[in-house]
């Protein structure tokens, strides 16, 4: 023992010594943190620190926060997606129809898991519902499919409200607004109130349909759709409205409703 000393050139006595653990003086902060996140999965570090101080725990933040990176517990950081700064734009309701038209997307689930998406469109002059679209995809060329397939039925609106979603912001949606003489009017990114008509169908269509229902295919998502759309423009109540439907507000000529709904008036 003395020879294998003398040729590492270790002395005797820090050969005896017990091996040094890293972590040992950290084991009380570990075990503290460990418990903690085990009951906030989805804290940060500075809430878990103030926590900790509130405990009676007088580790220093930079020695919480040496010992919190050790043990991987870094939250995800999420980037701000980088829009384009829009203006902000009063929300006026004109009594007029073809005035202001407003889209939005929705998501869901169908019982097998397979995720789809819904395109609405209503016109902002009497909340009237024009178009419920469902599909796995919805690209921006079929958003302008839909739109045409509305102007060959109620003619072109003098703007479209939308937010900044990608298939709203594409080169397509934009180039086929010039070409229409339709003005795309953004609501500010973070703001849909600025868009509050589209948000609050979207809130009665999914509460009346998407949430009251399992569905199983895409077929049963658009025939159970399109039969409230229907009752939605004709029957629904609007307190906005001074609780009439859509088209008692505002009658549209050319809505394929509106024989059908005279005659029951």
């Amino acid at each position: 023992m003395v020879s294998a000393c003398q040729i590492a050139r270790l002395a005797r006595t820090a050969y005896y010594r017990p091996p040094h653990v890293q972590d040992a003086p950290d084991a009380p902060l570990i075990a503290a943190l460990a418990t903690l996140i085990a009951q906030e999965g989805r804290w940060g570090f500075w809430k878990c620190y103030h926590r900790l101080r509130a405990m009676g725990h007088r580790w220093n933040h930079k020695r919480v926060y040496r010992v919190y990176r050790a043990l991987k517990l870094n939250q995800v950081r999420r980037t701000k997606k980088r829009v384009p700064t829009r203006v902000r734009v009063p929300l006026q309701a004109v009594a007029q129809l073809n005035d202001t038209w407003a889209m939005d997307f929705m998501g869901d689930t169908l019982y097998s898991g397979r995720r789809y998406r819904i395109f609405n469109v209503i016109d902002e002059g009497n909340r009237e519902a024009l178009a419920i679209e469902v599909d796995v995809s919805l690209p921006s060329e079929r958003v302008v499919t839909v739109l045409d397939q509305l102007i060959a039925m109620h003619g072109v609106p003098r703007r479209i409200r939308c937010d900044n979603g990608p298939e709203f912001v594409s080169e397509v949606l934009r180039a086929w607004c010039q070409r229409n003489g339709i003005q795309l009017v953004f609501i500010q990114p973070g703001q849909p109130n600025q868009n509050a008509y589209i948000e609050r169908f979207n809130r009665s269509y999914r509460t009346e349909i998407l949430n009251a229902w399992v569905f199983t295919t895409l077929d049963e998502v658009r025939d159970l759709s399109e039969d409230w759309r229907q009752r939605y423009n004709t029957e629904r109540t609007h307190d906005s409205l001074g609780d009439v439907p859509p088209l008692t507000f505002l009658p549209r000529l050319t809505s394929p409703d509106l024989s059908h709904f005279q005659l029951c008036a």
